[in-house]
């Protein structure tokens, strides 16, 4: 089954940005990852918190590739440099409809 990363990023120090970017696409990219969206133009449709700088959305071909991508040495570094640059809230969300009523993951 499908699972997606859902980060929200308020950036605090700019300074491990372009190297993270530069170095993490293409290791996501290796571990089975698809970028879906990276983007600064997020539009707030309702909620109480703050809107991100930054929003992500990652899709991977299963739970198992992004836990080893998240886990993996070579991410631990770049991982490390954004907690201690931004603020934000990571997800991993399975691509089902507990319902199952919508076509999830067509």
């Amino acid at each position: 089954m499908k699972h997606y990363t859902v980060a929200e990023l308020t950036v605090t120090d700019r300074g491990w940005a372009r190297d993270y970017i530069a170095s993490v696409t293409p290791m996501v990219e290796r571990y089975g990852g698809r970028y879906l969206a990276r983007t600064t133009a997020c539009e707030k449709l309702e909620g109480q918190r703050e809107s991100p700088q930054v929003a992500l959305l990652i899709e991977w071909p299963d739970e198992q590739s992004a836990l080893e991508f998240y886990e993996c040495d070579e991410y631990r570094p770049y991982r490390e440099r954004r907690r201690a640059g931004s603020r934000g809230e990571f997800l991993l969300v399975a691509g089902e409809d507990v319902n199952r009523v919508a076509r999830v993951g067509e």
